[in-house]
């Protein structure tokens, strides 16, 4: 593999440049733009590093190509010559993100990279439609749904901890028995971005919104108890939240779905999302 210098690790000096590069799609970029609105460019600040790509360098106002490294890995944009040098920066350590994530075109490159070292993946999703809605939501939404409140935490778990086994393929409590994967939902939870349908104390229906930037809510772990399923609740939940980004907090709702999952499409097109990009993700 052509190893090529030139992805150099960003800092607040870069911030105006990172504005413009995640302004440019702000739904692709929503999970990158969020931290960076939050938190900064530094690194020690950020909970990973942004690595930047500039096709003739020495320019602190543009970016070529952008790429997040933290417990994800994200490139957001560049071509072939981009993807090459993030690679070889990815690759200067131990690997240490569970996956590739991001727009298909860049994800697939990188990977194509990367692979010859960090593989075999366990598992390559290349097509997964990214989708975007921003009106409200073309189904009634479920009134039952609702934020999560702190203190169900241990009856929301069960069917965080079920859906992430059924979408991800592993149990996300294997290894530290479940303390880091509750200590993340709890906070989702508290930052009021865990919503759920409650029947008889059970949830039926669950969705979080995984990422928040100032104009874009990513909504993700959409699932539905197994003994509800068919019943419309998936498309009424998903309203639900919907509603809450798009009216209540003037954001554009989207989500991205494995390309193969037409039940899971179908009930977003009801919902009235529309697709606007794109993703793929490599899982180790």
């Amino acid at each position: 593999m052509l190893r090529l210098a030139g992805a150099r690790l960003l800092d607040d000096r870069d911030r105006q440049a990172v504005a413009a590069v995640l302004a440019a799609d702000p739904v692709a970029s929503c999970m990158v733009a969020a931290r960076v609105e939050a938190a900064g460019v530094d690194p020690w600040r950020l909970g990973g590093e942004l690595w930047g790509y500039d096709e003739r360098p020495g320019r602190w106002a543009r970016l070529d190509a952008l790429c997040f490294a933290g417990p994800n890995l994200i490139p957001l944009t560049g071509g072939r010559a981009a993807l090459r040098s993030f690679a070889d920066r990815a690759l200067r350590k131990r690997r240490s993100c569970s996956s590739l994530v991001g727009p298909a075109e860049q994800v697939l490159g990188l990977w194509e990279e990367l692979r010859g070292d960090w593989g075999p993946a366990r598992e390559v999703r290349e097509d997964q439609p990214l989708m975007a809605a921003g009106k409200p939501p073309l189904v009634r939404p479920d009134p039952h749904v609702r934020q999560v409140r702190p203190e169900e935490l241990d009856r929301y778990l069960p069917a965080a901890v079920a859906m992430f086994i059924e979408e991800v393929g592993i149990d996300p409590r294997t290894g530290d028995g479940g303390a880091g994967y509750r200590a993340r939902v709890a906070e989702l939870i508290a930052s009021g971005r865990a919503f759920a349908r409650f029947d008889r104390g059970e949830v039926v229906f669950k969705a979080e919104v995984g990422s928040l930037s100032t104009t874009v809510g990513q909504i993700q772990g959409v699932w539905v108890h197994p003994d509800r399923r068919g019943q419309g609740l998936g498309a009424t939940g998903t309203a639900a939240v919907v509603e809450r980004l798009v009216s209540g907090m003037g954001r554009t709702a989207s989500l991205y779905v494995n390309g193969y999952n037409a039940v899971a499409r179908a009930v977003y097109d009801r919902v009235g999302f529309t697709q606007v990009g794109k993703y793929a993700t490599v899982l180790f």
